[in-house]
């Protein structure tokens, strides 16, 4: 069963190995665990609901609890602290793309708001319900999970909107097929959610961004119904696809979405290359990704990333073998480890290989086999769930993520860090952060930092510290020219720092004029990406 108060699966953890703890204790301070609040209590604090005489809907107090909320870390607060109203009216669960219509038609005559729920896993802020006097319907998308057609000539597949990465990929692979996208939040996370919050996989090198593989769809809105054809190129006006991706709910609801597929790869491995130092590191990740060789995958930790992975990966004695051989190489502190993915047939990973281990010798780098790249294959997923075990042990953590152009990638990796650091020794704490290249192009690269620090069992003292660490962090990204999101999206944590990204208001103004055209009442999701 799902957590209601943290993430993923209640019968999974991740429980840092020996030493793990100390270890991030040695970095921020010792910390202790405190109780969280307790299920039936928040339950008793969800109020009468205003939608009680429509038909159909879930008025019960615990399914609107459970729709209160994403995974941003004012979320986290909330769940674990108890404060999570307010609270959606009522949630929807519809079964069809017809099922969408109606609900959004009679959401319009009520005057009711209505924000769409994919997989909860939003960290921005974009399932927050407004302090407003109109009531909320929270439309739950997960009955729409279907593969609704395969075309094998065309390799389009087409999906109700409300299905979760598992899902989705193991209805392709009974079919031979594969989308291959692979957010950290694969589990959970839908592909409706992936189109309007401009998502990307893991393994994005190979398969493409959302907007590579988004090819059409269907959007109900409070105006009316828009179908995007599939045409696989087009110069006829701007590309109405473009309006969906990355509306984070404001035009209407994606209730079906059609996608380019690939055949299953024959082959796929994870190697896992080291640099002596980061400077060595970056300019061996560019020189491949400039060489645009058929690679699914380079992953950049810097070196308190790698000291941090090495330190929390378990396997003690197999770390051991591989920190002595490492120093038997001239590398030791400051190494930092690549972990490169080749997918594709065995020709052409043959040749990614080769051509991409000469590029990383050429700057220092020395590849120590797949095993390293096994391991992390294996838990690619588990990443979130370190979380709750931090938590029961008293320590927060968040990430922020941006992308600028090489020319900027290590001044702007060294501000975000050194911003967190500065921000919460106003507090007199300390926090550990640490980075990696997760998304890597020709021109630049995504930036991706986690930042762990000690919890105070105070809520509002902890929700304080957060909004001035979001604060001071998302000044420093906006200020080295870098995006205030390059997968996770604006929601209502990232608002205030979108104007700097387009223009200024001029630039904000087609976007306001498009969600007035598709949601002239302002009733979808109102608040996220624009006020």
């Amino acid at each position: 069963m799902r957590r209601w108060n943290g993430w993923g699966d209640d019968g999974i953890d991740n429980t840092p190995p020996e030493g793990g703890i100390d270890f991030i204790a040695s970095k921020v301070g010792k910390s202790v665990g405190f109780a969280d609040a307790p299920m039936d209590a928040c339950v008793a604090a969800v109020g009468q609901s205003r939608l009680d005489d429509w038909c159909g809907l879930d008025t019960s107090a615990k399914t609107r609890l459970l729709h209160a909320r994403g995974q941003s870390y004012p979320d986290w607060l909330a769940m674990r602290y108890g404060r999570m109203g307010p609270f959606p009216d009522a949630v929807a669960r519809p079964e069809c793309h017809e099922d969408v219509v109606a609900l959004i038609k009679e959401a319009s005559k009520r005057g009711t708001i209505i924000i769409p729920y994919g997989g909860g896993t939003s960290v921005v802020g974009h399932l927050d319900v407004p302090t407003d006097d109109r009531p909320v319907l929270s439309i739950d998308m997960g009955a729409m999970s279907r593969l609704l057609d395969l075309d094998e000539t065309t390799r389009l597949a087409r999906f109700g909107a409300g299905a979760p990465g598992p899902v989705l990929e193991s209805q392709l692979r009974a079919a031979g097929y594969v989308l291959g996208h692979y957010p950290q939040s694969f589990e959970y996370s839908t592909v409706g959610g992936w189109i309007v919050t401009r998502s990307s996989g893991q393994q994005s090198l190979r398969y493409g961004r959302i907007e590579q593989l988004f090819a059409g769809g269907r959007l109900v809105a409070p105006a009316g119904e828009l179908e995007i054809p599939t045409i696989p190129a087009s110069s006829a006006g701007p590309d109405l696809r473009e309006l969906l991706m990355g509306s984070e709910g404001r035009m209407g609801i994606v209730s079906e979405a059609q996608v380019r597929v690939r055949p299953i790869p024959e082959h796929e491995a994870f190697h896992a290359v080291f640099f002596g130092d980061w400077e060595s590191a970056v300019n061996g990740v560019r020189a491949i990704a400039q060489a645009k060789l058929p690679l699914s995958m380079l992953r950049l930790s810097n070196a308190r990333e790698t000291e941090t992975q090495l330190m929390l990966a378990g396997h003690a004695g197999m770390i051991g073998t591989l920190e002595k051989y490492l120093r038997i190489r001239g590398q030791d502190k400051g190494k930092c480890m690549l972990l490169m993915g080749v997918t594709g047939t065995r020709r052409e990973c043959s040749y990614a290989r080769s051509a991409a281990f000469s590029l990383a010798r050429q700057n220092g780098g020395v590849h120590v086999g797949k095993q390293v790249g096994k391991g992390w294959s294996k838990s690619r997923f588990m990443g979130p769930y370190l979380r709750n075990s931090l938590w029961s042990e008293g320590y927060g953590a968040d990430t922020v993520e941006t992308c600028v152009d090489w020319t900027r990638v290590t001044s702007t990796m060294h501000a975000i860090e050194k911003a967190a650091e500065d921000a919460f020794a106003e507090f007199d704490e300390r926090v550990h952060a640490f980075t990696h290249l997760s998304h890597v192009y020709p021109q630049g690269s995504s930036i991706y930092s986690t930042f762990v620090f000690r919890a105070t069992g105070d809520y509002e003292q902890d929700y304080a510290r957060w909004k001035h660490l979001k604060k001071t962090l998302s000044e420093t990204i906006v200020k080295h020219g870098g995006t205030i999101s390059h997968q996770h999206g604006v929601g209502s944590d990232h608002k205030p720092y979108l104007p700097a990204e387009k223009g200024g208001e001029f630039g904000l103004n087609p976007m306001r004029a498009a969600f007035k055209c598709f949601d002239p009442d302002g009733l979808m999701n109102p608040g996220k990406l624009l006020d």
